[in-house]
């Protein structure tokens, strides 16, 4: 349309009239005299607004859903970090309660012995090169670790202190091939020096060779000179099995240690021996056998009035 008198005049007119229809709809309410257009437009409109709306709609749900996603993202990360932290907790946790059970077994050894402790927690292992068994423990010098001192923990004997530093030392296995202790056979007394196999039985010679010993017999340290670097009464392990006696000086007895040399994690150090031997105090009890339960037989002698098949004489 081109730019003429006409065409302006025209076009206020049509504002114009938009002006006045909308003052009029607006007037009439839900009544207006142009409701009835709005719902013929509303009809031929509609379809068109819902095609657009469905065709704009799945774009829209993208964008959430991406939307959404980062926010589950989130959510699943911080749950599993979440759930990492209690793992972890409750890991440490339980480390926690073990510990304390071994440091409560190691106290009570050391309370049966009258040896004073420092409790100690193993650190590393050392080579297996040479068949050598040792650990590391985080005490040292500076804690009052010297070298040969007795390394003890729950379950009995675990080793002596080699080398020192001011902060962590050193300890040679009872199972060091390298490895020899002074032994005492529980009640008979009979005396020997056992010797580290590794992870075999531990081997003892008795002095004896005429020695009486069996399976299950209990050997504890016999102690050493000024007590470096055993003390004595520190259990060592139970008999499993003897070499038969060949009119030898000695004999061969073969022992499990008590300890267990692949899981140790806290040791004591005795730092302070006992004023007096202990003997087989610091030795668990033995369980107790159950006492076999008696049995009476009692046995009926029918007197003369009863007949054996029970009827009554007449």
């Amino acid at each position: 349309m081109r730019d003429t008198k006409e065409s302006r005049l025209l076009l206020v007119l049509l504002i114009a009239i938009a002006f006045a229809l909308i003052t009029v709809d607006i007037r009439g309410g839900e009544e207006s005299p142009l409701d009835g257009a709005r719902s013929a437009a509303a009809t031929a409109f509609g379809p068109v607004e819902n095609g657009v709306a469905a065709a704009v709609d799945p774009v829209g749900d993208a964008i959430a859903a991406v939307r959404e996603s980062g926010e589950r993202h989130d959510r699943i990360s911080e749950l599993e970090r979440e759930n990492t932290e209690l793992k972890q907790r409750l890991g440490s946790d339980d480390r926690t309660a073990s510990r304390v059970k071994q440091l409560d077994r190691i106290l009570k050894t050391a309370a049966a012995g009258q040896y004073g402790i420092k409790g100690a927690e193993v650190i590393a292992i050392g080579a297996a090169q040479g068949f050598s068994w040792t650990v590391t423990i985080d005490a040292g010098s500076d804690d009052g670790i010297r070298r040969d001192m007795t390394v003890l923990n729950g379950d009995g004997l675990v080793g002596r202190v080699t080398t020192v530093g001011p902060g962590t030392a050193t300890v040679l296995l009872a199972n060091d091939p390298d490895f020899t202790v002074g032994t005492r056979m529980e009640k008979t007394d009979e005396l020997g020096f056992a010797t580290g196999q590794g992870d075999r039985p531990l081997a003892v010679q008795l002095l004896n060779g005429k020695a009486k010993v069996k399976k299950g017999d209990r050997l504890v340290t016999f102690g050493s000179s000024g007590d470096k670097p055993f003390v004595p009464g520190v259990p060592v392990g139970e008999v499993v099995r003897v070499d038969p006696s060949g009119g030898d000086l000695t004999r061969t007895v073969y022992v499990r240690p008590y300890v267990g040399f692949t899981k140790l994690d806290i040791v004591g150090v005795v730092v302070e021996a006992p004023r007096k031997d202990p003997r087989d105090t610091v030795l668990p009890a033995k369980p107790k056998q159950p006492r076999p339960t008696p049995t009476v037989t009692v046995t009926v002698t029918p007197s003369g009035d009863t007949p054996v098949d029970g009827t009554e004489q007449q």
